[in-house]
């Protein structure tokens, strides 16, 4: 009996060659186990001399891992003992069971490793409910309390460091320092500031390549604490700036945009039925936003500043202090969009001119024809011809600034028909948009070939491009090209940072988003060392 209870303990709990089982019984749906420790010698925790003088005896309460879906509370007998080494300044101490018992603990270590993993990965609610399942139930607040008492290791020194920033809340943002060959996070901190990265940097020294987006901030802290490292600007982030400059031309040149569609102009329309356009509210706020914005930049402050005094969000600012004309942010109604009555229309305006006016039976016609529409349909499409308008036919749509960008930036070769014969007819009709598109193009066979010869040509056309958006990057450009050099002819980029960014969201919405930063940073660390031991 007593070796049948050896091999359950050996089984709930391993490395209990020390233990001797007494009883092994269920109550209340609980294993429970006693146990009491071997007359074996035990190590004394300060001077680390072996002795088998006992002082005592007392019993701990355990619980361990469940077993065939009922919890294990352990009551284990141990000893204490005298410390005889003449140096050791301890008189007695409690002997610990190597893989059972831990100092100051009520759970075995099989069961906190399991806690605190759970807390690890589901953090909060979601672990609770998890451990509820497991048998091992506790309370949400009691498994991050065990999560923020877990060590983290000391921060690797990575060869290749990628630095990006994420954003925490609103306005509030946070600096990832991820291990580029490795791929994964090592360092984590709220803010953006050049000065807490320069410090880390000098605090581990050793990194050759650091890559990073072109922001201002990362690129001092990186030239301050590691002056010898090859900063790279990462090509996404290059293409995404340049990208965001070309729709910015294409906002400026608005009116051109509808020379896309094969018939940009407008159905007729009785002008008495149709409001004045300059009265429109949109119109208005357009043009109140655009006068408040340069009435303001006149006087030469930043645009955080006139931010804070219109009381306007600073993308906003900017996005009026670019334009030339208030025209060109004017919020504008689209032209329908096609519907499944479309290719009855022409049967409804023929039937109508042969004299048949009762929506009904017209919806009862083209119903036998195959329409599966509403009769309310039916009655708004000929509603207009009651007033002597036409039908209101579907027209294509004239493409939004963000689409046109993405037909420049896209390659001829991904492109569909219709984006490129669009595009054709724009470019044919806008020189700027033109310009534009080679000035992408140029760049873009940069990237492909790897090969940044051009750059500087290419940086002096933007120049002299007569194109605001484009021309205000030359000044970045300019001061951060040995970076962007590198990030165009080397394999190095910022594609582990924006993965790892992404997990780092999902583990913020895992919980809930009110997690603050020392647990968001204690989990995205531990999670890395889990995923180092086991890729």
């Amino acid at each position: 009996m007593v070796g049948e209870c050896d091999d359950l303990v050996r089984t709930v709990a391993p490395h209990l060659d020390v233990v001797r089982v007494e009883r092994v019984w269920s109550a209340g749906g609980v294993v429970r186990i006693a146990a009491r420790t071997r007359e074996l010698t035990a190590p004394c925790p300060d001077c680390g001399r072996r002795t088998t003088r006992v002082h005592s005896r007392y019993c701990r309460t355990l619980a361990d891992v469940a077993v065939g879906g009922r919890p294990v509370v352990i009551r284990l007998s141990v000893r204490r003992l005298f410390c005889d080494a003449p140096g050791c300044g301890r008189r007695t101490f409690a002997e610990q069971v190597e893989g059972l018992t831990v100092r100051y603990q009520r759970r075995s270590p099989l069961l906190q490793h399991l806690v605190e993993m759970a807390g690890v990965l589901l953090a909060g609610r979601g672990d609770a409910r998890l451990l509820q399942i497991l048998k091992a139930p506790l309370s949400r607040t009691s498994v991050l309390f065990h999560v923020m008492r877990m060590p983290l290791p000391p921060a690797p020194t990575p060869r290749v460091l990628g630095v990006d920033d994420f954003a925490l809340y609103a306005d509030t943002y946070g600096t990832l320092l991820v291990d580029a060959e490795s791929r994964l996070p090592i360092e984590l901190w709220p803010g953006r500031d050049a000065e807490q990265l320069a410090a880390w940097l000098r605090a581990h020294p050793g990194a050759r390549v650091v890559c990073r987006d072109g922001s201002l901030v990362y690129r001092q802290g990186i030239t301050e604490g590691a002056p010898d490292a090859v900063q790279v600007s990462d090509r996404f982030h290059l293409w995404q700036g340049l990208s965001k400059r070309v729709s910015d031309v294409a906002a400026a040149h608005r009116g051109c945009l509808p020379a896309a569609v094969v018939d940009p102009e407008p159905a007729p329309v009785n002008p008495a039925l149709s409001p004045e356009p300059a009265n429109t509210p949109a119109r208005r706020h357009a043009k109140r936003l655009f006068e408040a914005v340069h009435a303001a930049g006149g006087t030469g402050r930043s645009l955080s500043a006139m931010a804070r005094e219109l009381g306007l969000n600073r993308r906003t600012v900017a996005k009026y202090a670019r334009a030339t004309t208030w025209q060109e942010y004017v919020r504008r109604t689209p032209p329908r969009r096609t519907t499944s009555l479309d290719p009855y229309l022409e049967y409804l305006q023929q039937r109508w001119d042969e004299g048949e006016h009762t929506a009904s039976v017209l919806h009862q016609e083209i119903t036998a024809k195959g329409y599966c529409g509403h009769y309310q349909r039916v009655k708004m499409a000929v509603a207009p011809l009651r007033s002597g308008l036409p039908i209101d036919t579907p027209r294509e749509r004239p493409p939004s600034p963000r689409q046109t960008a993405r037909w420049i930036t896209t390659a001829p070769s991904r492109r569909s028909l219709h984006a490129t014969e669009a595009l054709g007819r724009l470019l044919t009709h806008c020189p700027e948009l033109d310009r534009a598109h080679d000035l992408v193009r140029q760049f873009a066979a940069m990237l492909d070939t790897r090969d940044a010869t051009a750059l500087s040509d290419w940086i002096e056309q933007l120049a002299t491009s007569r194109l605001p958006a484009l021309a205000g990057l030359v000044k970045a450009l300019r001061e951060d090209q040995p970076a962007i050099v590198q990030g165009i002819t080397t394999t190095f980029n910022s594609g582990v940072n924006e993965g790892r960014i992404c997990d780092l969201k999902l583990q913020k919405r895992i919980m809930a988003g009110r997690a603050g930063v020392p647990l968001l940073r204690h989990r995205v660390i531990l999670m890395a060392v889990l995923r180092r031991r086991h890729p």
